[in-house]
């Protein structure tokens, strides 16, 4: 199969890219570093050129309410139209556990806001759910901090690996279209304050956890749940003892 990995060059996109070639398919890696720019439609056309699916990681490059509304909506809606031209079959995007309980959170309405043009398309999809990466927890706690202080919610948090969500995405990718979400979350479920703590620590940081019930995660401050997965979710093998042992040799 040919499959189109838009974001493929990112965090997540470059092991989707590594896992799907590992299985004999064409993975083609699109991104603005390769040509290819989903908000001006460059390069659009030609990757999609007997494309089987279509893989949607991509990220904004910032986080401001506006800004990532109009990235996701945008190139969503350029990505769509391309891979309706072309004949594509499956549309996969990757999205974030909770977005469809908190909409009052920028980004989460973001990905509202992307999903609901995916559903809304003519092209058979699936939508993966994932919570938090072990690789984002740096720049979680870089965001709360203040001063030496890092201020989080004592809320549940069960982050997951990279690796794992790119397997799911990869499998589901090749797979028949779901038309529905299925979600991934890490196998273990934090209190999200002591997972910070314990973290910082084991990362050699200095700064002091805060609990703090009115902290802020990305622009609102979270309900008890709105980060961790309903009943049914997948959860994945590797823990984030076991993930930092790898990280950092």
């Amino acid at each position: 199969m040919k499959i189109v990995v838009i974001g493929g060059t990112g965090l997540i996109g470059s092991k989707v890219v590594a896992k799907l070639a590992e299985h004999g398919h064409e993975a083609v890696a699109a991104a603005p570093n390769t040509g290819v720019n989903t908000l001006t439609g460059e390069g659009l056309a030609e990757v999609m050129k007997g494309a089987d699916a279509v893989v949607d990681v991509s990220n904004s490059p910032s986080f401001e309410d506006a800004a990532v509304l109009d990235f996701f909506t945008t190139s969503t809606r350029n990505l769509l139209a391309a891979e309706e031209k072309a004949g594509v079959g499956h549309h996969l995007v990757l999205s974030v556990v909770g977005s469809d309980r908190r909409p009052d959170i920028g980004y989460f309405r973001a990905k509202i806001a992307q999903e609901r043009l995916v559903k809304e398309s003519s092209i058979p999809f699936s939508i993966v759910h994932a919570t938090q990466f072990y690789e984002f927890g740096r720049r979680i706690a870089d965001e709360a901090t203040t001063g030496n202080e890092v201020h989080i919610a004592p809320v549940a948090f069960q982050p997951v690996a990279g690796d794992d969500v790119a397997q799911l995405v990869g499998r589901t990718a090749v797979g028949e279209p779901r038309n529905a979400m299925v979600e991934i979350a890490g196998p273990t479920r934090y209190r999200m304050d002591e997972f910070f703590r314990k973290a910082l620590a084991a990362w050699g940081d200095p700064r002091e956890v805060i609990t703090d019930p009115q902290a802020h995660y990305f622009g609102a401050v979270p309900d008890e749940l709105t980060l961790v997965p309903l009943d049914g979710a997948m959860l994945s093998e590797t823990t984030y003892k076991d993930w930092l042992q790898r990280a950092t040799v």
